[in-house]
């Protein structure tokens, strides 16, 4: 399942719960280009785990949208609705180990335990940690899988942000793998395709950097190698909020397809693009004069 190699592996992974919008282009451009600048690959991967939430025709769009860009990707697209398979053996490996366990508490219950315990935020407090079936008064019911965290501190370099650093006991708590849904947890399932697709570069949106210590930690306990990570800075609207499609972001608007795409190269740091004839010679032009440290972390604001 795993190769190694010394070629550049990116990719892009979108979720198919709306239309791309321009955080989704800046994402996909700056992993393209990253790529192609490296003489790597770069591949699409669908992380399609959360039935509920998807919008039905995104996955296609989004390919098609990608398409229109002239970001086109090497190999077949990848679709996590069709990896279970891998994510239950990663957790048996580590259910083998005792390092995950079941936990019966309801989200409610984990907000009220973290205002108790006088933490910001969602940290769980480990009431089901040493909880037997035996005692459990709610075994009937199916439970979250956890992963037991270790108190080290995780830290890494990120190409982008600068060093990072994250206590996974006391800022996030043991984390959930396999949702009482049955449905996979997006940090599990991220670390399985990662490793299993080669990837070794990760470039991606600053939403997910605080993510990332729970991935590597996993990847240590897996004993699956790190990618190195770039996080894109967030493009804001007006109000100051992320562009998404909770923030009602507009989709791409393939009519303007030039100008959107010169408009996040100017927010990657390249200088002025001259007049071309194509998108694919605009793109050409970019993966010459791309360069990774010209990218800024703070947020954009951007319009569309």
């Amino acid at each position: 399942m795993l190769f190694v190699t010394d070629l550049y592996v990116g990719r892009f992974a979108p979720s198919p719960t709306g239309l791309l919008h321009i955080g989704s282009l800046l994402t996909a451009v700056a992993s393209y280009l990253d790529a192609r600048s490296r003489h790597g690959r770069w591949l699409v991967r669908m992380e399609d785990l959360d039935p509920p939430r998807e919008m039905p025709g995104a996955a296609a769009a989004i390919l098609t949208t990608l398409e229109a860009f002239a970001l086109h990707w090497d190999g077949e697209v990848v679709y996590q609705s069709r990896r279970h398979h891998l994510y239950a053996a990663a957790l048996a490996q580590l259910r083998a180990h005792e390092l995950v366990y079941p936990c019966y508490c309801s989200r409610k219950t984990v907000q009220a335990e973290a205002r108790g315990m006088g933490v910001d935020g969602v940290v769980y407090g480990g009431r089901c940690a040493s909880l037997s079936t035996d005692t459990c008064l709610c075994a009937d019911k199916m439970p979250a899988w956890r992963l037991r965290v270790g108190a080290e501190l995780i830290s890494f370099l990120d190409a982008v942000q600068g060093w990072q650093q994250q206590y996974l006991t006391s800022d996030v708590g043991d984390f959930v793998l396999l949702r009482a849904d049955g449905f996979w947890a997006y940090q599990l399932a991220v670390v399985v395709d990662d490793a299993a697709q080669g990837i070794n570069h990760v470039v991606r949106g600053q939403d997910l950097l605080v993510s990332t210590p729970r991935q590597m930690y996993l990847q240590q306990l897996l004993g699956l190698p790190q990618p190195t990570y770039a996080h894109l800075p967030l493009l804001t609207n007006a109000l100051g909020q992320k562009w998404s499609k909770q923030t009602q972001a507009p989709a791409l608007d393939l009519h303007r397809r030039e100008a959107l795409l010169r408009q996040v190269l100017a927010y990657l740091g390249l200088p002025q693009a001259p007049q071309v004839d194509s998108l694919a010679d605009l793109l050409g032009w970019a993966v010459q004069h791309w360069q990774l440290e010209r990218v800024l972390p703070q947020a954009i604001v951007a319009v569309q």
